[in-house]
């Protein structure tokens, strides 16, 4: 990883751009395949995608793009520091991006919904009351780079493997796509498995979030909607 990231610096600005734009890119065409599978596995409707939704999407899209850039600056720079290894060592970082992402949104989600924010800025993702897999780009542009500050303010706190950075990422991608699913592909499983999941962001929590704003602010967990009095159990 550390090379391929050194043999980026001898792209010039734009095609390193466009090579960042790629990768945004890919990671939106899998995230939608994703939810496009877990709809028809479990035989969900699936709604028409407005152009206004691409275009949002698209908008998101750039804006990550522009926030891969900026990070990958701060890194050459060393502002942003990261560990190469791969040892065992990667798996507290992926807890630490983990929770402190997790604390930080909902902090940050919390606040945007008790503000004059919510009605200029978040209003746009809440268009949707019974989600789709797009609504996870769907997002404002100041919301969007907000999330992004967020990630790189976490980034630079400390040295973090690169490993536990790409898994991160994924669990990030992967968590925004199941929240946004609008059905819960859990509600078959033994009670077992319901009673550890009940403390994960699934697409039930989110969903919940969706249908009652007063609620539920967290992304992966609900740790802090627990520990917050924000929690209401949605079980669809």
């Amino acid at each position: 990883m550390e090379n391929f990231l050194k043999e980026l610096t001898d792209l010039s600005p734009i095609y390193l751009f466009l090579v960042f734009l790629g990768q945004n890119l890919l990671v939106f065409i899998l995230a939608l395949l994703f939810g496009s599978y877990m709809l028809a596995k479990h035989k969900q409707p699936k709604e028409n995608i407005k152009t206004k939704d691409w275009w949002v999407s698209a908008c998101t899209v750039l804006i990550n793009t522009i926030i891969t850039y900026l990070g990958y600056w701060l890194w050459q720079k060393g502002l942003i520091k990261i560990d190469f290894s791969f040892s065992l060592a990667f798996i507290m970082d992926v807890f630490i991006l983990f929770f402190a992402m997790d604390f930080l949104m909902y902090v940050f989600h919390f606040i945007i919904h008790h503000s004059l924010l919510h009605k200029r800025i978040h209003a746009m993702h809440h268009e949707a009351i019974d989600p789709q897999p797009i609504d996870l780009f769907i997002l404002h542009p100041v919301e969007t780079l907000a999330f992004g500050a967020l990630w790189l303010g976490v980034l630079f706190t400390a040295t973090f493997n690169g490993w536990a950075i790409l898994v991160y990422l994924a669990l990030n991608v992967g968590f925004g796509i199941i929240g946004h699913l609008g059905f819960e592909p859990l509600r078959k499983t033994n009670s077992r498995t319901y009673n550890v999941a009940k403390f994960i962001g699934t697409s039930s929590f989110h969903h919940g979030h969706h249908q009652d704003m007063s609620c539920n602010f967290g992304f992966y967990t609900s740790v802090w909607d627990r520990l917050f009095g924000t929690f209401a159990d949605r079980k669809q």
